[in-house]
């Protein structure tokens, strides 16, 4: 581990119980994350990859083991502590968008600032910021119900930058994505993350795994592979238009 690594996870496990049955979901799980990294994690369903997201998050605790976040031990925070460093440290990016339907696009992207230490003054000109960062400036004041499936992606991606978190955590955000749709929220991503944004995504699609730069494979718990990726697809280029026929 370095001095800046931004994930440390070392003999991470989680149990359920079940009665008087013990299910285990993880098994002993390390890895490390380096700011500026974009990591997909991936596996079957039961492999353990949604409950590593889920302690990640610092919405579930673990059984076993050491999470450290940013230099803080996960472990030994109580919950206001968890909810604080939850709201300073990360931004959710979820499959189905949860975007509130009464408020606009700048009002959702507004939210999580409320909880935070920005002075509301601050709050208008960040949310615009990161409306402009997903390319959707121009629909600051549409409700979700007027924007389509990709836009509103763009806005739950907006409100996950606002607070400027030291990562980006994305739940399989492009499952309820059309394939053109799909590659257009990777773009974005992939431009995030070369502007520094730290990224662990989760999917079960494999096309989107050659947008990233490293591929964590689970199975029953534990990591089975851990790859870089040299050569990842640039999603910008995947969009453009094929060159007309002479």
């Amino acid at each position: 581990m370095t001095e800046n690594t931004i994930i440390a996870v070392t003999d991470l496990g989680k149990d359920y119980y079940l009665g008087s049955n013990v299910v285990p979901a993880l098994r002993g799980v390390t890895l490390e994350v380096e700011p500026g990294e974009f990591v997909a994690v991936v596996g079957p369903s039961g492999s353990g990859k949604s409950t590593f997201m889920n302690l990640l998050g610092c919405l579930d605790q673990p059984s076993a083991g050491s999470y450290r976040l940013n230099g803080y031990e996960v472990g030994t925070l109580n919950p206001i502590q968890l909810a604080d460093i939850r709201n300073r440290e990360l931004g959710f990016v979820f499959q189905g968008f949860n975007l509130l339907p009464r408020m606009d696009a700048l009002g959702n992207v507004m939210l999580p600032m409320l909880y935070g230490s920005v002075p509301a003054e601050a709050w208008r000109i960040r949310a615009l910021a990161a409306l402009e960062a997903v390319g959707l400036s121009e629909r600051a004041n549409h409700r979700p119900q007027e924007l389509s499936g990709g836009q509103q992606q763009r806005v739950a991606i907006a409100r996950a930058l606002v607070n400027r978190p030291s990562v980006i955590l994305a739940d399989e955000p492009t499952g309820n994505l059309d394939s053109r749709t799909t590659v257009e929220i990777m773009a974005i991503l992939q431009k995030l993350n070369a502007r520094g944004s730290t990224i662990v995504l989760v999917t079960h699609e494999p096309d989107i795994v050659h947008y990233c730069s490293r591929v964590v494979t689970f199975r029953d718990g534990l990591v089975q592979s851990d790859e870089r990726i040299e050569h990842r697809q640039v999603a910008e280029a995947d969009l453009a238009p094929a060159p007309a026929a002479v």
